[in-house]
């Protein structure tokens, strides 16, 4: 049975591959750094994992489980039997709203904060609370373990505070993380940049989203 925040992903998800349908699918894979296999099939990397896009019906599926379930039968793979979890609706929406909205921009490596994002400032204490705040407590003691916690994604080590990682979240849209260790007087501080040029790529909202994920997946690494 569904949950009911996968069931609030379902229009979305249908209205993202309705879009996506309707566009020219050669223009934004050289746009998003995506992968042109053949008519049929684009991929796309998205924190360190391959995804499979079939077009036209746009399922989505991990590349190596496509690779796992070769000589199964439908029916085992449709029942979970590939060795892998069905991808949540949120990730698959994420990947395709890349997709759709890339602009195929050229990184600047210039950092702006999630204030900086269209409509950012009015939501960034939430934004924060979602991502920032878990950071700190999993990390804030120990900051070097981000570090090991990003490799993970397919991050490495970047020159911004006392420690900080950047994750290629998508082939054009890298995530920095930084981190301050804390002393006698003032508490662990952290934050989340991006590049500026990631409003050609997602929403703020998605990108919201998007870092709630990436948070999750380094805090339980």
């Amino acid at each position: 049975m569904c949950s009911s925040q996968e069931q609030a992903y379902e229009l979305p998800y249908k209205l993202a591959c309705e879009k996506l349908a309707s566009m020219n699918i050669t223009q934004q894979c050289l746009n998003s750094g995506a992968q042109y296999v053949d008519p049929d099939k684009v991929i796309v990397e998205y924190l360190n994992q391959s995804y499979v896009i079939t077009i036209p019906s746009m399922e989505i599926s991990l590349r190596d489980r496509l690779r796992h379930c070769e000589g199964q039968s439908p029916e085992a793979i449709s029942h979970g039997q590939g060795g892998e979890e069905e991808i949540p609706l949120k990730d698959k929406i994420l990947i395709l709203h890349y997709l759709i909205s890339a602009k195929g921009t050229p990184t600047s490596n210039k950092l702006i904060s999630f204030r900086q994002l269209p409509g950012g400032a009015s939501y960034f204490t939430a934004f924060s609370q979602r991502t920032v705040t878990p950071l700190l407590r999993r990390f804030g003691k120990e900051p070097e373990l981000l570090i090991g916690a990003a490799e993970k994604l397919g991050g490495c080590k970047a020159n911004y505070g006392d420690v900080a990682v950047s994750i290629k979240a998508f082939p054009k849209v890298p995530i920095t993380t930084v981190l301050w260790r804390g002393d006698s007087e003032f508490a662990p501080r952290g934050n989340i940049m991006f590049d500026s040029t990631i409003s050609d790529y997602l929403s703020t909202e998605d990108i919201s989203v998007l870092c709630e994920g990436i948070v999750g997946k380094l805090i339980n690494s």
